[in-house]
């Protein structure tokens, strides 16, 4: 396991705004505050979804959209630097209006209404790429 201490400095609740981006408003927040590193938790409703799986086997993702009004039921993730730039490490389950519940990771969506709740962290940490898996990981 590879980990270290981080100290939280600052807390932030926040609505996302109507029509822009779910996980570019998280990002573009975190730049204008100057937060290279944190953890979040979201909830509301988007208008369309673009959901990214991470096929172990092929070492890519594959990419399903949704074009109609979900419920976010939960969004969970972490802010750090990618290639010097903010990137919001975004994880979601979505429900249908039947309650059918689809999951995975956030590329896009169109904000309906948007809660967030951010933990940012003294400690800037910055993603690398790690062969094992092929993904860009933190620490």
């Amino acid at each position: 396991m590879n980990y270290r201490e981080v100290t939280a400095s600052r807390e932030f609740v926040a609505r996302l705004e109507h029509g822009a981006d779910w996980r570019e408003e998280i990002e573009e927040f975190a730049a204008r505050e100057g937060i290279d590193s944190a953890w979040f938790t979201a909830m509301g409703a988007v208008q369309d979804a673009d959901v990214w799986f991470y096929d172990q086997d092929d070492q890519e993702y594959q990419s399903v959209t949704f074009e109609e009004p979900l419920e976010v039921a939960s969004c969970v993730g972490n802010v750090s630097l990618l290639d010097g730039e903010h990137f919001a490490h975004t994880h979601v389950v979505l429900s249908r209006r039947s309650g059918q519940a689809l999951a995975g990771h956030l590329n896009a969506a169109t904000v309906f209404a948007g809660e967030l709740h951010l933990r940012a962290f003294d400690e800037p940490l910055e993603r690398e790429h790690d062969d094992v898996t092929d993904l860009d990981l933190w620490l």
